[in-house]
């Protein structure tokens, strides 16, 4: 089931490529609905109770490396692989409902993408997962640069890609180095391997620990983003196809807030400990940069990717809180953010070809004739401010909850960026929906094409807000144990001071 959960949108791809075009885009929407059922199915037969892997793979790959074709799945990840396959149903169907150039060759790099992101999700082999990790740079890099737009006054797609390509690469290539480095010190003259759980078991000295920390948090800030390196992310959105956007925004940075979840906090507890503080000054500033800059930007997909920062610093933060309240919280958020950030992309595109604007001063007006897109829109802005009732405030209450136990002053400073998070969200709702009407823009309702895309993700976000449970219940197990293994059922402080 796993097997096929992985590579069924590969396979649906490659044959999209031999169809005809007409056909193409409703095959790869069929590729990610049988996707999408699988990781279904997988919920449904998931043990809550227990914090171990299931549905495991384990084959020798490369025996000469130590290197194993290892997946499995457990609390960490579940949610997170309903999500891929969940918004990229949605934006492969948005992208089907509108003509593509080369529609064989966009959505075969569409599906590619999708099998490279629940690779990263699924491997329990080191090595496996960092080739998982560069792999999703390569989909992405076409998709971007050739089916991207040329901004006036801005850089180019091509630049633009380029430019999101050097960031992540060298990440990626400092996480390689600190794969290789991981598996050799561990084995310490031994057999080597790349398993995550022999080199959990293993261990490493704190000295090593220490500098091969920063190589994968490194990789993993960039790809979120994190504030300065997040360099790559104002072009790049600018210039990203929007349907696109709607699952790399949605998606792609929760890869690296899961590599902390997965890989930084089990393998190199003693080091996390110590740059605890650090970290979580890293995501004290990707909060207040990102939301400030959020209320600042008049484009609207300036603003939902900056609000992208924030909300990417309060899922560091709960990881980095060291509780187990903090990291359940952080899983949540992370769903949550996605289910919120791909129906804002989608209801730019839509307002984009209402409107031939993304300058929120230009638009205005849209409720007035379309009541379904403006509730649909007020939903998702409530959700993004994290409103009493829904499940973001579920989700940052954890956070914070988390934080206020382990670093109060912290605490403190990130509950300001809750506070502005309702600005920038109201304003672009605000903005966009109501002021008066300028002259020779759209107005009209949304259609059913679209709302068949858009609707389902609103229900997801309403039926979290119902029962967070759902998901809460199913991570509890996992992250408590990670969280052990990392404090020794300790404060950090107290563990720190024993290292």
């Amino acid at each position: 089931m796993i097997n096929a959960l992985l590579w069924a949108p590969l396979a649906f791809g490659i044959v999209g490529l031999f169809l005809p075009k007409r056909a193409t885009g409703w095959w790869a929407v069929l590729g990610t609905l049988v996707t999408l059922g699988i990781a279904i199915s997988m919920v449904t037969g998931f043990d809550s109770g227990s914090s171990g892997l299931q549905d495991t793979v384990d084959i020798s790959w490369i025996s000469g490396l130590g290197v194993d074709y290892s997946l499995g799945i457990d609390g960490l990840n579940l949610f997170l692989i309903v999500l891929t396959s969940l918004l990229w149903l949605g934006g492969t169907a948005f992208a089907a409902f509108r003509p593509q150039e080369k529609p064989q060759l966009f959505f075969f790099l569409m599906l590619v993408a999708e099998t490279a992101t629940l690779g990263s999700f699924l491997a329990q082999d080191l090595l496996l997962f960092v080739l998982f990790f560069d792999f999703m740079l390569v989909p992405f890099y076409f998709l971007f640069g050739a089916w991207g737009s040329d901004r006036v006054g801005g850089p180019t797609a091509a630049a633009a890609t380029m430019k999101m390509i050097v960031y992540t690469l060298i990440g990626s290539l400092l996480m390689l180095v600190g794969a290789i480095a991981t598996a050799i010190i561990s084995a310490d003259g031994g057999h080597l391997t790349f398993s995550i759980a022999a080199i959990q078991q293993q261990g490493l000295g704190v000295d090593s620990q220490r500098w091969i920390f920063w190589f994968f948090a490194a990789a993993f800030l960039v790809k979120m983003p994190a504030f300065l390196l997040h360099g790559w992310m104002p072009d790049a959105y600018r210039a990203a196809p929007l349907p696109v956007l709607v699952v790399f925004s949605g998606v792609l940075a929760k890869v690296g807030a899961y590599g902390f979840l997965r890989i930084v906090l089990p393998l190199f507890p003693a080091a996390t400990v110590e740059f605890q503080t650090v970290i979580l000054v890293i995501a004290l500033a990707s909060i207040l940069y990102g939301s400030v800059m959020a209320f600042t930007q008049t484009n609207v997909r300036l603003i939902a990717g900056y609000s992208s920062v924030a909300q990417l610093g309060f899922i560091t933060a709960g990881i980095f809180a060291l509780r187990a309240d903090g990291s359940d919280g952080a899983i949540l958020q992370m769903v949550n953010h996605g289910l919120v950030v791909a129906p804002i992309f989608i209801i730019v595109a839509i307002l984009y070809e209402r409107t031939g604007t993304e300058d929120i001063r230009e638009m205005g007006g849209m409720a007035l004739r379309a009541p379904v897109l403006a509730a649909l829109f007020l939903i998702v802005s409530l959700a993004t401010l994290a409103m009493p009732g829904s499940a973001n405030f579920i989700g940052e209450f954890y956070i914070l909850n988390g934080l206020f136990e382990s670093k109060i002053v912290f605490a403190f400073v990130a509950i300001s960026g809750v506070a502005m998070s309702a600005y920038y969200a109201l304003r672009m709702y605000q903005r966009t929906m109501h002021n008066r009407k300028p002259d020779g823009i759209a107005s009209r309702e949304i259609g059913l094409r679209d709302g068949l895309v858009l609707a389902p993700l609103v229900l997801c976000i309403l039926g979290l807000a119902l029962y967070p449970q759902l998901i809460l219940h199913r991570t509890a197990p996992t992250v408590q144990q990670t969280i052990a293994k990392v404090t020794g059922g300790q404060a950090p402080e107290a563990q720190l001071a024993q290292k």
